[in-house]
């Protein structure tokens, strides 16, 4: 087995050990990362409006 395929398979172990040791701290991880990417989209977008109406 090469090394990729052993720290995938330990991140995805790693992984699933976290959603079922602490789900809410998991949620919270996953919210987290989801509004960030809500951010980066509105400022892009916001970025884009104001590149093009001005």
């Amino acid at each position: 087995m090469n090394m990729k395929k052993i720290l995938t398979w330990a991140g995805v172990a790693f992984l699933l050990y976290f959603l079922f040791a602490a789900p809410a701290q998991a949620s919270n991880v996953v919210n987290g990362i989801l509004e960030s990417l809500r951010g980066a989209a509105e400022a892009v977008i916001t970025f884009m409006q104001n590149l093009f109406v001005q």
